[in-house]
């Protein structure tokens, strides 16, 4: 079953209140889980680091990106409760740490999952702190070489002996469709003999659906409350009925690949007879008779002889009288 993860980020503004609200709205979308960020912004990023060109787009304010991550940061306090609201209403807590403290503190949750996020796949130190938990680990390989992901693999696997998961990934929001390669996500389920999946950036649900059809067995997409609400995600990410659509139509598609074999399914056996053809009368034909393209043709239903053997009817003889249109049934040699 593909393990739908809905992203709520840093869309909370800062704001436990709004971060119980995307967790009900995680809830409400049927997504598996629903992520957070955790981070401390001293540990995370100077205060001289300018903010990325999408983040000066989506917020124009004239500030750092320490002065912007600060505004959206949550306590350590404020994540244990909301781990424990996300217990109460039912659907996995996740959370992405960027920081040694938060990894620390993160360690203490029942998470089944580790979050490497793309920014930190070339942090060594990083790896070898998450790896050291052994739990499974979903790598985001988004601005990655596949050197670099071949590292940060071979470092996690010194240290742990659990799964890897690599989730394709581009690191642009929201990332243009031709920038997307989403048949590079098989290709790195091949390379590393693992389970592959999807981070999504793009606009709207139709990659990730596809990604699904192409194999993949996490899907990660960014949500909103808002997209018109103040801050660098909210205009990249999903409203709350979108992300309903886009866990629906994953389900869908998640049913309908099946399991490779093709066969006659009990939902259209009833159709057979209904849909077939049979070799009919073409028009009235006398008993001794020779069957021909003349007086014979093919029409629904197919209660008589298959089309599939019309060679073996023409130039027999007919055994007794037929109406036009009346199946051929019985054949003398």
């Amino acid at each position: 079953m593909v393990f739908v993860i809905a992203e709520a980020g840093d869309n909370h503004n800062g704001s436990l209140l709004l971060a119980k609200k995307l967790v009900d709205v995680a809830k409400e979308s049927k997504a598996d889980a629903v992520k957070f960020q955790i981070f401390k912004t001293e540990n995370l990023v100077t205060k001289y680091a300018a903010k990325a060109q999408y983040q000066k787009e989506f917020n124009k304010d004239a500030e750092s990106q320490f002065e912007m991550l600060k505004k959206l940061e949550l306590s350590f306090s404020e994540f244990e409760e909301l781990y424990l609201y996300c217990k109460k209403v039912g659907i996995i807590f996740l959370s992405t740490a960027f920081d040694f403290e938060s990894i620390d503190f993160l360690s203490n949750f029942d998470v089944p999952f580790w979050k490497v996020p793309s920014g930190e796949i070339t942090n060594l130190p990083y790896l070898i702190q998450i790896s050291k938990f052994n739990k499974p680990i979903l790598l985001s390989t988004g601005m990655c070489e596949v050197f670099e992901i071949e590292q940060a693999v071979s470092a996690i696997r010194r240290y742990s002996s659990n799964e890897i998961i690599i989730l394709h990934c581009n690191t642009e929001y929201p990332t243009p469709f031709e920038d997307v390669n989403l048949l590079a996500m098989r290709t790195l389920g091949e390379k590393f003999n693992c389970r592959f999946g999807y981070s999504d950036h793009t606009t709207g649900i139709s990659v990730p659906i596809a990604a699904v059809a192409l194999g993949a067995s996490v899907i990660e997409k960014h949500f909103t409350l808002d997209k018109n609400m103040q801050g660098p995600d909210h205009k990249a990410s999903l409203d709350p009925k979108e992300l309903k659509i886009m866990v629906r139509s994953i389900r869908e598609i998640e049913v309908s690949l099946g399991n490779r074999k093709k066969f006659v399914t009990k939902s259209e056996e009833k159709n057979i007879l209904i849909a077939r053809k049979s070799i009919v009368a073409k028009k009235n034909i006398s008993k001794g008779e020779i069957f021909t393209e003349k007086n014979l043709t093919v029409k629904r239903p197919a209660i008589g002889i298959s089309p599939m053997k019309w060679f073996e009817i023409l130039g027999k003889e007919s055994n007794r009288y037929y109406k036009k249109d009346e199946a051929i049934e019985i054949i003398k040699n």
